[in-house]
């Protein structure tokens, strides 16, 4: 049902995890991909999966925290394609800490990472949208709800909730921008929050299952595609009723 055939897609944190799910989930239906990562032997890893579709496939290390990084990732990849008909924004981090307990470094290293990089990234890429494009940012049931011990990262997915609406508005009516949140996701981010907490989490998901990166893959996918040419603005949560809005 869905073709993305003659498209090219931006992933960060493209690696790994739901960056590299989506990658996949992408190209087996006809995208050109370009992953950026700042982990070099995960891109190197993540070619090696994406082996079958090596001719569709730009590897590019970059660190999200640097407005320069982001720009010229993004000018590589125009001129390398000819244009971006999607920015998927995957990376960041999960830091653990107090409020009390988190330094200003700490602080600014996270807004850097998780909140800076979306403005950098939706910034640069805005000239080289085709038109019906898509914008995809990762939220977090954090950002709905808010997570003990992990304020400062609730406080970026909260800020890239609104900025996906506001900026939502600025690019209609030839860009979508959308924001997929997920609930419990089994990757390397939560494999201590599910260490501690797994059961009590599953307990309380009526659907009865963690979920896996191949779930939010498919929503991101979805919002890419022509099937949400009518959703912008709009925060999709993926969670297994966890988390009920």
């Amino acid at each position: 049902m869905i073709s993305f055939d003659k498209k090219v897609a931006f992933i960060t944190g493209g690696g790994t995890g739901i960056g590299l799910a989506t990658a996949q989930l992408v190209a087996d239906h006809g995208a050109t991909i370009v992953l950026a990562d700042i982990d070099q032997k995960a891109l190197d890893h993540a070619v090696v999966s994406l082996a079958a579709h090596s001719d569709r496939v730009l590897c590019l290390r970059m660190d999200v925290s640097d407005a320069t990084a982001c720009t010229d990732a993004i000018e590589r990849a125009a001129q390398t394609f000819g244009k971006i008909d999607f920015l998927v924004h995957c990376a960041g981090i999960y830091p653990s800490a107090l409020v009390k307990d988190t330094s200003d470094a700490d602080w600014l290293r996270l807004m850097n990472i998780n909140l800076n990089s979306t403005f950098f990234l939706c910034r640069a890429v805005q000239k080289h949208l085709s038109e019906q494009g898509a914008i995809v940012l990762l939220g977090s049931l954090a950002g709905h709800r808010g997570s003990y011990s992990h304020a400062a990262y609730a406080a970026t997915k909260g800020a890239t909730f609104s900025f996906a609406r506001s900026l939502a508005m600025e690019l209609a009516p030839h860009v979508r921008v959308n924001v997929v949140s997920p609930g419990i996701i089994k990757t390397a981010m939560t494999r201590d929050l599910l260490g501690e907490k797994g059961d009590l989490l599953l307990a309380a998901t009526p659907l009865g299952r963690h979920g896996t990166v191949n779930d939010i893959a498919g929503t991101i996918a979805f919002l890419c595609s022509p099937l949400a040419a009518f959703i912008t603005g709009e925060t999709i949560q993926v969670n297994g009723g966890l988390y009920m809005s």
